[in-house]
């Protein structure tokens, strides 16, 4: 399958970043929204699948959910949706590329960050509390272990894990754009979304669906769920912003600044 050399995909991510910036408020919200559920519908099937599984098969049905979660992204990248992860990476590349300003990234991580929060909690509350698919038997208990182990964390140890998701979750959004065909996108998308939830790391998306499932059912509290939201938010944006958008931005600065030139010339021809 045919890919991108990494210069390619930092000018995609510019384009991402800049066509993000650009986009209307309402079609920022209902991407969002889809982004949100498609990720809370990842999270759900990876809990429909282990939670029956044997004690004894250890972290392998961390690596079976991890395998499904996936889907989420796939979804988003493929389908269509936005998603405050990816957005993390792609709208401060375009910023350091001058394709964006700050404002317009603050206006699409709050109108994202906000539907999405919506469309995780459509999945938690509909498909987990109405439907039962959170809060019977042994997929009850998976959902409250899953959501207080995050709980638990320390700020900084919540942080931390937060800046490893979502230098994850990025990496396999840069490594999407690196390819031209579905099959190759999927590949790209699978392997970094499986190793961070196989390795249990916090995003904040994902947060959104599996701690109000918790809470829906009975456990835990609204302030619980906001103790965690803000060092994983923090973490996700300094994984994607710092690890991936702004190290790559770095190595590819003088290519980027002369698309970013050229592109500008363009306009004033025009």
């Amino acid at each position: 399958m045919a890919f991108h050399s990494s210069q390619r995909i930092a000018e995609l991510a510019v384009e991402a970043g800049a066509k993000k910036a650009t986009m209307r408020p309402s079609h920022a919200l209902l991407l969002g929204f889809l982004g949100g559920a498609f990720i809370s519908l990842g999270f759900l099937l990876d809990i429909r699948v282990i939670a029956n599984l044997p004690k004894e098969w250890g972290s392998f049905s961390s690596l079976l959910g991890g395998a499904v979660f996936p889907v989420g992204l796939m979804l988003i990248i493929i389908a269509g949706g936005e998603l405050l992860t990816g957005n993390m990476m792609a709208l401060p590349i375009a910023v350091l590329s001058r394709r964006a300003t700050v404002g317009q990234l603050l206006q699409n991580w709050f109108l994202v960050l906000v539907s999405n929060f919506i469309g995780a909690i459509f999945v938690a509350f509909f498909f987990g509390h109405i439907v039962g698919l959170t809060e019977t038997g042994p997929f009850l208990t998976k959902t409250i272990a899953v959501a207080e182990g995050k709980i638990d964390e320390t700020f900084i140890k919540t942080l931390i894990s937060g800046v490893g998701c979502n230098w994850l979750v990025c990496l396999g959004v840069w490594l999407a754009y690196g390819a031209d065909d579905i099959g190759g996108k999927i590949l790209a998308i699978w392997f970094p979304i499986m190793g961070f939830v196989a390795i249990g790391f916090q995003h904040v998306v994902a947060n959104m669906f599996v701690i109000p499932a918790a809470i829906f059912a009975g456990h835990f509290t609204w302030a619980d769920y906001i103790s965690n939201f803000v060092p994983v938010v923090i973490g996700n944006a300094i994984g994607g912003g710092v690890f991936v958008a702004l190290i790559y931005w770095m190595v590819h600065k003088d290519s980027l600044q002369a698309q970013s030139k050229a592109k500008s010339s363009n306009k004033k021809v025009s």
